[in-house]
């Protein structure tokens, strides 16, 4: 994609990842299924095996030009060297997790932190000899630095956080620690490319490329982003070592789904702010939890670091509407489902409460909380059904 760097994000997006204009064929990169890959000679083999971790094919496991294209899109949106696709956006937490620890060491993560990747810090990682602490997401570069062990060697962070969308001062918690010798990993699955992970501090950035990526929720598929090339030979070794691979049929899809990505994310974060500040401006609501709105937790970080927002977001709900109220509000939505993935075409909304798990003492917010996502949808009719939705929530006030 280098020959697109200087253009803009859109232009990116179509021209990126496939052969140009000039080449005679389909729009459209092919899409390569394989498992054996032939030699012409064994000393073809030789040299090719001694090019291992290259892109040249070698295995099916060792991806394909398919693979290889989503890799260098999703590098170049994120400012990144190179990517790693893997099976899902768990396994591209997992992966360099895996990479960067060791029997020994200590791990922090921030107590907002997506709830399968602190399953995995609480119940797989320690069997493997490495401690966890989880931290307040907010956390400054003086608090951060005093967390910091000399066995510290990865400082993980999402932001904003997925269900209370904390936004973390990623500059300041790198800062602290690049300063005691910590790896900085970040799920940026919310920012995507409205954040730009490297040019903060980050060295591997890792996407849930489910979301908004393959934005139609039929995908499950994931991307490790690297700084540097010497990132990219730990990552990837950790992967290989694992057998972390994704199904080309997956990645062409998510390659096309790219193409659309920057007018659905325009189109949803507009549509995210109307019906988040429709609701600030509810009686029922006590607060809104969107980065992207002027006085909401976390504005001016947001501001500073970030060029736009997805339209993911949490609702609190004044203490008077109980966990059960909210349950029947969202039940009683007609065009918002209950789920719990987000980024597709269709809206979400999902209580929360009750099913996140908090160990440092944070994500009280003093009401019943519910995330929405929202979609395609015209924003009139997303905002009727919540108008229904919420009469149904006032019918179960306490």
């Amino acid at each position: 994609m280098t020959e697109f760097d200087d253009k803009g994000f859109r232009t990116r997006l179509s021209h990126g990842g496939r052969a140009g204009k000039r080449v005679h064929g389909f729009v459209n990169p092919p899409l390569l299924r394989g498992s054996t890959v032939l030699y012409p000679t064994m000393a073809d083999r030789r040299a090719l095996a001694a090019r291992r971790g290259e892109q040249v094919l070698t295995y099916g496991l060792g991806g394909s030009e398919t693979h290889w294209a989503l890799a260098d899109m999703i590098a170049a949106i994120e400012g990144g060297t190179r990517a790693f696709i893997v099976g899902s956006g768990l396994a591209a937490v997992t992966v360099p997790l895996l990479a960067y620890l060791k029997s020994g060491d200590h791990c922090l993560m921030p107590d907002s932190v997506y709830g399968p990747a602190r399953n995995f810090a609480t119940g797989m990682l320690p069997r493997f000899g490495v401690e966890t602490t989880f931290y307040p997401p907010e956390i400054d570069e003086a608090g951060m630095a005093a967390l910091i062990r000399p066995n510290t060697t990865v400082v993980y962070t999402e932001s904003p956080g997925s269900h209370t969308f904390e936004v973390q001062d990623i500059p300041a918690i790198a800062r602290a620690a690049h300063a005691r010798g910590a790896k900085v990993l970040m799920d940026n699955t919310w920012g995507f490319h409205f954040f730009q992970p490297f040019a903060h501090g980050v060295d591997v950035s890792i996407q849930a490329l489910t979301k908004y990526a393959g934005g139609h929720s039929d995908l499950l598929i994931g991307s490790i982003a690297v700084a540097n090339d010497a990132e990219w030979k730990t990552v990837h070794a950790t992967a290989a070592a694992l057998g972390q691979y994704a199904s080309p049929d997956d990645c062409w899809l998510c390659l096309r789904g790219l193409r659309t990505l920057a007018v659905r994310l325009d189109a949803q974060m507009a549509a995210g702010i109307a019906v988040a500040e429709w609701l600030r401006g509810r009686d029922e609501v006590a607060e809104v939890l969107h980065p992207a709105l002027p006085g909401a937790r976390g504005h001016e970080l947001w501001k500073r670091d970030f060029s736009g927002a997805c339209s993911l977001f949490g609702v609190v709900f004044q203490p008077e509407y109980s966990v059960a109220a909210t349950h029947a509000m969202v039940e009683a939505l007609d065009l918002f489902g209950i789920g719990a993935s987000w980024g597709g075409y269709e809206s979400l909304a999902l209580p929360t409460t009750g099913f996140v798990t908090r160990s440092a003492g944070t994500g009280e917010f003093g009401g019943a909380l519910v995330r929405i996502h929202v979609g395609l949808e015209d924003v009139a009719d997303l905002i009727a059904d919540l108008e229904h939705g919420l009469e149904v929530l006032r019918a179960h006030r306490e």
